[in-house]
Order: C-alpha cells, then structure tokens, then sequence
C-alpha cells in the first residue's frame, strides 16, 4: 500500500496535467446538422472523419453537431448556448446547415424547422398551442447570430455551404449556389469570416467521378452518406482550409 500511494498520486498529476493542456488548447467546434453527425454505423457526418486530418497534439475538435437540426433548431433548443458557454479565445467554430431549412416555418411538425429563405430581416411571428410566441428568422440571421456570437468570445467563426445531395440533372450534381451555398457565402462576406465551399468542391469531385461512382457513398437516401462519403466531404475541407493561406487552422493540420 506504501508503494501504490506515490504511484496513485503520480497517475492523478499527469491525468490532471493533460486536462490542463487539452483546456490550453484551442478548440474546434463543428455545429450543423446530420451530415456533420451522424450515427457512425450505416451513414456519417464529415465531422467524424475531420479530426484524423489535424494534429490533436495541438488543437481539440469537438463535434456539436446534431441530427435533424436547421439553424433555427439548433438555438431554439439550446444547443448553441452550449457550445457558447464553452467558446474561449482562440477557438474557432465550423458551422453548417442548410438540409433541414426548407419547410415553411410554421408550429406544425413540418414547420418545426423551417426558416425564411435569403438572408434579409424579414420575420414571421408564430403562436404555439401553448400561447409561446416565437419569432423566426431568415437562414442568414441565424448564421449572422452564430459568427456575432463566436466574435464576442474572441474566437473564430468559419462558415460553410452544405454537402451536395446525390441528385444529378444532365450529368452534373445540383448544387447549392443559388440558395443555401449562396445564402451562407454572403453572410460570411458581410460578416468578414472565412469561407469554405465544401458544396461546390465536393461537386467537383462528383461531376468528375459520375452518377454511379457517387451513388455507392449513399446507402439509404441521397443525403446522407456512409463512411467512404463522409471521408470525402472531411478531405473538401481541408481541401478548402488548404486552398486558403489565410485560414489559421493551415498550422494545425497534418503534413
């Protein structure tokens, strides 16, 4: 027993010690929706894949991201407050949405979600069966809440569009740029912010490769990939980190 209590209270120090430098650490912090996190069985999110590409020695990622979510959601049920309270100095905050906004927002199950498409002030005002009021926003109010809220704690807000979904029209992927690709890109020119288009390079890729390569990344729909899919919209990433010499995260990320 003489002998176990210097080693148990060694273990404690050097446990205690590696929770300091992961606190020191930056950390990355992903919000969206599934296709950033999902169940890492049949389908993935990009941001199960997205840590083996930087050097966990010096930064932390930390996926917030949640299946089902719209930028509306992701706030209205406190999930966002979260990853705030937790936002330090340094940190930065990847974020993406797009594939659950599109229903009219109303207090139906449909609606849940939805939001005001562009990214003006417009606003809707809704009545709950409760008597709660809620008043929803365009998906680009959202995104600027998120980069205005990230500013405030002295971190980095980095926005990006969407996946691509598994649809093709005459031989090319249907792509986001004139809606929620394009919405996310101007709010981060208006806001100052990095921006990283994994919708379009992701779409490269998979005008290259063809319908029927880009079918094996879908097992059950045409938007949620499995792993080999995941891996794919992780690489645009850093593909889009890398294409970047002003993205800070360049210093973190593997050679």
């Amino acid at each position: 027993m003489k002998v176990l209590k210097p080693v148990l209270a060694l273990l404690i120090m050097a446990f205690a010690g590696l929770a300091f430098i992961n606190q020191q650490k930056p950390t990355i912090y992903l919000i969206g929706d599934s296709t950033t996190h999902n169940n890492d069985k049949e389908t993935w999110g990009w941001g199960s894949i997205i840590p083996y590409y930087f050097d966990l020695s010096k930064i932390n990622v930390e996926n917030h991201a949640m299946a089902g979510r719209s930028t509306r959601t992701f706030i209205k049920e406190g999930r966002w407050n979260k990853v705030d309270s937790l936002l330090k100095p340094g940190d930065y905050v990847m974020m993406v949405f797009g594939h659950n906004e599109g229903s009219k927002p109303d207090t139906t199950k449909t609606g849940y979600r939805g939001v005001l498409k562009g990214t003006g002030n417009e606003t809707v005002e809704l009545t709950w069966p409760n008597g709660t009021k809620e008043t929803v926003h365009t998906y680009g109010w959202y995104f600027h809440k998120f980069i205005r809220d990230t500013k405030a704690k002295g971190a980095t807000p980095m926005v990006l569009s969407m996946i691509p979904r598994n649809e093709f029209r005459d031989g090319k992927v249907v792509r986001a740029d004139n809606d929620y690709g394009k919405w996310a890109q101007e709010v981060a020119q208006q806001e100052g912010v990095i921006f990283i288009d994994m919708n379009r390079i992701t779409a490269n890729k998979y005008d290259k490769w063809g319908a029927d390569s880009v079918k094996k990344f879908f097992p059950g729909d045409h938007t949620h990939t499995n792993k080999m899919g995941a891996t794919v919209n992780a690489e645009s990433v850093v593909d889009g980190i890398k294409a970047n010499p002003a993205n800070p995260l360049n210093k973190y990320l593997k050679n």
